[in-house]
């Protein structure tokens, strides 16, 4: 009994194939394409493509699926228990003895190809160009006719396109030198890496002087276009890490700006902030599993209010008791984060837990042949944004942000002004905390959540908040997005470890000569 993936794919091809209603297939190529040595199999499988109808694409597929049989000379396709005839396609009586076709990895593998070179006649404009650049990506010579004939019907220029790159990639190791030429100049103007990758492997084998001075040519174009492609995944990787320190240092600027305190437990409320995004994930996977690719929207606030929450009693319940005191902050909220830590190994174990995407936060945006931007990734940096939008707003529009500016330049002025300054102190502490925990919402999205996640960013996120100016909502915006990219472009050219070491070094001698940073704090101070 035929499955219903094999009935489908039977209606499939028959649907698709928009060829010639002439019986290209013969009885001598069904023969010779599930008898004798694989070899010669494989030729007669080349030479019926060349030909290709819809009853050569469904005796293909039919092979595929081990639904060939054989009856001596005869050769018959099984189908809901009755005996069809290959070529015809018409009902035959069932013999009364069937034995399996035989076909090793090898053939198994250019029946495969076959059927996906066939789907360059499929009607539809995205799967030919997809069977198009697949054919470009494993070029095989024996389908250049199966090529030309699908240029010749085509009228889709993008997939005409990618139909001449496949057949160059086809003809530049053939045997005529001028074809070889043509291929070469063809691929140069693919600037892929995979025409790339193919001229360096006829470059290494042609004996052709003026073939091989065209395919070095070709080879410098390429090498020319890949290089600024090259250069803009840099740049855009550290945006992405950038927007990544950002998010981590926002918080922290608040917080260390405005009461001057060193929060080591900065991370674990990050940390927070991802392990409220996990169980909001397992709700939605228990509860509303047909809404599961909406969970992040419920996710974000809840690590926001999460985080803020604890945020909130650690600043009531300790760090009040600790202002003006640095070190004895420094210690309390270390080992703050020691318990925060232990804390969710006794609830969720020490092992990372398994955060997934959404379905549309999947795939990227290919902007070159060699650039693909990952959507999550895109999706954080604009989060990033809107974060710190919403930041500048609060901070310059608001009664809250104004009291906090108040708070910041001259704390004792502002309580003679009538500022409740303690309750301010645990307003910004909780918002500081409860950016973290939008931090590591987004972090959940591109990296292991565990108990540990918040100890890779501390002491970048310190380093940011140091270099932009302490209290200074631009200068962290320029410190994150600046190290991001300055550490990915030195990991280049030294490797991740001594990348960091660099950018520490460049950081310590930068607030040698300017230690307010690089925007200074505007107001007068009580405290100078």
């Amino acid at each position: 009994m035929w499955t219903i993936r094999i009935r489908l794919s039977f209606f499939f091809l028959f649907g698709y194939l928009s060829l010639s209603l002439a019986q290209a297939l013969t009885p001598a190529q069904v023969i010779g394409m599930v008898q004798g040595e694989t070899d010669n199999r494989l030729e007669i499988l080349n030479q019926a493509l060349q030909e290709a109808d819809a009853s050569t694409a469904v005796f293909l597929q039919s092979m595929a699926d081990d639904a060939v049989k054989i009856a001596g000379k005869q050769v018959v396709l099984v189908r809901d228990g009755k005996a069809l005839d290959p070529v015809t396609g018409l009902e035959i009586p069932m013999p009364s003895q069937l034995e399996d076709v035989v076909s090793n990895n090898r053939m198994r593998g250019e029946i495969d190809a076959a059927l996906a070179a066939l789907k360059l006649l499929n009607p539809d404009d995205k799967v030919r160009l997809q069977a198009a650049l697949a054919l470009a990506k494993e070029p095989d010579a024996a389908k250049l006719p199966l090529i030309n004939k699908a240029l010749k019907a085509e009228t889709n220029e993008q997939v005409k396109t990618a139909l001449l790159l496949a057949k160059a990639a086809m003809a530049i190791s053939v045997e005529d030198p001028a074809e070889r030429m043509q291929a070469a100049q063809t691929l140069g103007q693919a600037k892929t890496p995979e025409a790339q990758l193919l001229l360096n492997q006829q470059l290494s084998v042609e004996t052709d002087a003026k073939v091989k001075t065209q395919i070095v040519a070709s080879l410098a174009t390429i090498k020319a276009a890949l290089a600024w492609g090259e250069r803009l995944g840099v740049v855009f990787t550290g945006l992405s890490l950038g927007s990544i320190l950002l998010l981590v240092a926002l918080g922290l600027a608040i917080t260390y700006g405005l009461m001057g305190v060193i929060n080591m437990a900065h991370g674990e409320l990050m940390m927070v902030g991802a392990y409220a995004t996990y169980v909001v994930q397992v709700l939605f996977r228990q509860f509303l599993p047909n809404a599961f690719d909406w969970y992040l929207f419920a996710a974000l606030p809840m690590a926001f209010l999460s985080a803020a929450v604890v945020g909130a009693v650690l600043e009531r319940s300790v760090l009040r008791f600790l202002y003006g005191r640095p070190l004895e902050t420094l210690l309390a909220t270390w080992g703050i984060s020691l318990i925060l830590m232990q804390t969710v190994r006794s609830l969720f174990g020490a092992q990372n837990v398994a955060v997934e995407n959404p379905r549309w936060m999947s795939g990227g945006i290919q902007v070159l042949s060699n650039l693909s931007l990952p959507w999550n990734r895109v999706l954080i940096v604009a989060f990033a944004l809107t974060v710190l939008l919403g930041m500048a707003l609060l901070i310059s529009q608001t009664r809250l942000g104004l009291f906090v500016r108040g708070v910041t330049q001259n704390r004792a002025i502002a309580s003679c002004m009538g500022v409740n300054t303690a309750r301010i102190d645990t307003y910004a502490f909780a918002l500081g905390s409860g950016i973290a925990g939008l931090a590591g919402c987004a972090l959940s999205q591109i990296g292991n959540v565990g108990p540990d996640l918040g100890q890779g960013y501390i002491v970048d996120a310190f380093m940011v908040v140091v270099l932009g100016g302490v209290g200074q909502l631009a200068g962290t915006v320029y410190a994150a997005l600046g190290l991001g990219v300055l550490n990915k472009f030195l990991e280049g050219w030294t490797g991740a470890v001594l990348a960091k070491i660099a950018v520490l070094v460049f950081i310590i001698i930068f607030i040698q000569k300017r230690p307010q940073g690089l925007f200074a704090m505007k107001g007068r101070s009580a405290e100078a």
